[in-house]
């Protein structure tokens, strides 16, 4: 399947040093899964943890999903630079930690960020050699089915994030890659050969 921005095959090229590969896209459009299934299928990518404010929803591991913070331990990182990005997104704080994204890229691990429009952006002014994919919905219907369908939010929630959804997909234009979600195990199996593809083929 050729990219709908660049019109490159993926497998084209491997890359010849790892890479540091940014993986957004609106909430609701399953980037965990994707993420989850791309852990399965390649093991030695390195995978970030990010660290966010948010609580934890039914079955999220401390440490494995995310690191839970409260409000100053986030500000305290974000303010001694231990954080590649952070941004705010639905009342929320989110962030990257730097130290382990460099050692794993160091250590010759290509490594996946699964973080929101504002993160990824910071990330693309910071390490400008950063491969940016968007995750999106095969349709706008099947996005709100599957933030409605959640039922772990209000309806004043889903309607703010659907609105925040609106703005992140017209990013798009923004991203080397798009990838559509209309099934995980596919979504994830072209993921990982952008992951491991080099764009300057």
């Amino acid at each position: 399947m050729n990219d709908r921005l660049t019109g490159r095959e993926p497998g084209s090229g491997v890359a010849a040093r790892p890479r540091l590969t940014v993986v957004s896209g609106p909430s609701g459009v399953g980037k965990s899964s994707v993420v989850a299934e791309l852990r399965r299928l390649h093991p030695a990518v390195y995978f970030s943890v990010s660290v966010t404010t948010r609580p934890p929803r039914p079955g999220e591991v401390d440490g494995a999903h995310y690191r839970f913070v409260d409000r100053a331990e986030f500000d305290r990182m974000a303010a001694e630079g231990e954080l590649l990005e952070h941004a705010e997104y639905a009342g929320n704080h989110y962030g990257t930690p730097r130290a382990p994204v460099e050692a794993a890229l160091a250590a010759g691990h290509p490594a996946v960020l699964e973080i929101e429009l504002q993160g990824a952006r910071q990330v693309r002014r910071a390490m400008p050699a950063a491969q940016l994919v968007m995750l999106v919905p095969p349709s706008w219907e099947a996005l709100v089915s599957r933030l409605t369908g959640r039922g772990t939010e209000d309806d004043a929630l889903v309607a703010r994030r659907l609105a925040v959804a609106k703005d992140e997909l017209a990013a798009e234009a923004e991203f080397d890659v798009v990838v559509v979600n209309a099934d995980v195990r596919t979504a994830a199996a072209e993921l990982l050969t952008w992951v491991l593809t080099d764009m300057s083929d």
